[in-house]
């Protein structure tokens, strides 16, 4: 049987202080398919984010193991904060095209595809525009896009709509889910909104309070593509009460 895409197992994480430490993650364990979507759902300080600081490599745990296909070594991870990160001094165009450019692509190939990635995120007469010069769901995409461009093995996304008001947010959903669809990249995202969580992903993984653990893996079994009016039907409904109700 082959190795799952990822393994974790047992994990956990304290920081430690001079008082002792703050536990942040006790005991997690969980597997992930290649492009699976996977969204995690909890309350404030349960180790959600810390949770994938620890899948990128960028922590070490204070316990337990995180896998990738077998080995200990990530694969290709792109990261996407609640913060846009744009460079300032470069413009839209040269934002996403960074990854690439780093990869040592050409620029022929990187120009295609960046023209390419801003078409599907729908910023077409933006390309020069420069960071200052956009809206928050604006450099947004542009964040999404650069981390989508190098298709990285993994996207791990923390609360990358968590600034942006209501409206804005779901347009944004629906643009991951299109962005997804087209790379069927592997996804672990943090968010607060149970509606959110399961518009986009396969399946839910339900924090408890500090230490995180995981109290529920819920699968979401709604049909693909999903488009905004899944919602308001009622396996949508029951699936959203069914979460919340564990959240609270």
């Amino acid at each position: 049987m082959s190795e799952p895409f990822l393994k974790v197992e047992d994990l956990c994480m304290t920081f430690r202080d001079r008082k002792g430490g703050l536990d942040v993650l006790r005991g997690i364990n969980f597997e992930m398919n290649e492009q699976e979507f996977l969204c995690v759902l909890g309350p404030s300080g349960s180790g959600k984010s810390t949770l994938l600081r620890l899948i990128a490599g960028l922590l070490k745990p204070s316990a337990g193991r995180v896998c990738y296909s077998g080995s200990d070594t990530p694969p290709q991870v792109g990261l996407v904060f609640q913060q846009a990160n744009l460079m300032p001094w470069r413009t839209v165009r040269q934002n996403i095209a960074l990854p690439l450019e780093i990869m040592g692509i050409e620029k022929a190939e990187i120009d295609r595809r960046v023209a390419e990635m801003i078409t599907m995120i729908g910023l077409e007469g933006f390309s020069e525009s420069w960071p200052s010069q956009l809206s928050g769901g604006m450099a947004q995409r542009v964040a999404i896009a650069r981390a989508f461009i190098q298709k990285p093995d993994l996207l791990l996304l923390d609360e990358p709509f968590g600034s942006l008001d209501a409206l804005t947010r779901e347009r944004m959903g629906g643009e991951l889910l299109n962005l997804w669809q087209a790379q069927r990249t592997a996804v672990i995202m943090v968010t607060h909104s149970i509606s959110e969580a399961l518009l986009l992903s396969d399946r839910v993984l339900v924090f408890s309070r500090r230490p995180g653990s995981i109290a529920r893996d819920v699968s979401v079994d709604l049909m693909r593509p999903r488009k905004e009016e899944l919602r308001y039907t009622p396996e949508f409904q029951n699936l959203e009460r069914n979460l919340r109700s564990t959240l609270q």
